[in-house]
């Protein structure tokens, strides 16, 4: 009966993520869903996209948090159209909540979307959203082994971001085990090594997503 309802949700989930899909597309807009554990740096890697294309395209900011609306008021600064959502204890985004955000998202007025999902490496990766891609921001100073641990999250993913290699001087971090361990999983998944501090390697992510 667990495994049943469990169906039911999920069911029930992908059919509102295709409706998002759906609105999304009808309104031209293109979609990233960026995931990551607490602290890696989904906030930054977004902040210096906006720095760096805002005025070459238009940028909309969905933020998930539990609760506290700091990243969207950091964001907001930027002078994006931004909408927080505010889970109450859940540790992920889903399709309802997204749906909700999109009716407050001015979507004729933009053309890339970042969705924030919340800081966890375990439920975002089984929720669809109805985003396009989904992006996985990694960082330097959790260690080379999470995609090992974290399996699931890493395999969902069209693009690793490894942020904060400007840390690599002072933490033992074996990038290339790293790398092979993201490309056992999910050979089509680009790894792209960046700072966020020092805005090294973000010309490649710029590439990867204007492409």
């Amino acid at each position: 009966m667990e495994i049943k309802v469990l169906k039911n949700i999920l069911g029930a989930n992908e059919q509102i993520a295709e409706k998002n899909r759906k609105l999304l597309d009808k309104n031209k807009v293109f979609s990233l869903n960026i995931m990551s554990s607490p602290g890696a740096g989904k906030t930054s890697l977004i902040l210096q996209t906006i720095k760096r294309l805002k005025d070459k395209i238009r940028i909309g900011v969905i933020e998930g948090d539990i609760s506290s609306s700091l990243d969207a008021e950091l964001i907001g600064k930027e002078n994006v159209p931004t909408v927080q959502i505010n889970t109450g204890g859940a540790c992920h985004l889903d399709a309802n909540m997204l749906n909700n955000a999109l009716e407050n998202m001015p979507l004729r007025d933009i053309d890339l979307l970042f969705i924030e999902n919340v800081g966890n490496l375990v439920c975002p990766a089984e929720f669809v959203l109805g985003a396009h891609r989904k992006v996985l921001v990694s960082s330097v100073p959790e260690g080379h082994d999470k995609p090992l641990k974290y399996p699931l999250m890493f395999t969902e993913v069209n693009v690793v971001v490894l942020n904060k290699i400007d840390l690599l001087p002072y933490i033992n971090f074996d990038i290339e085990a790293f790398t092979r361990a993201v490309k056992g999983l999910n050979e089509k998944a680009e790894v792209i090594q960046v700072s966020c501090t020092t805005g090294e390697g973000l010309e490649r992510w710029l590439d990867w997503l204007q492409s």
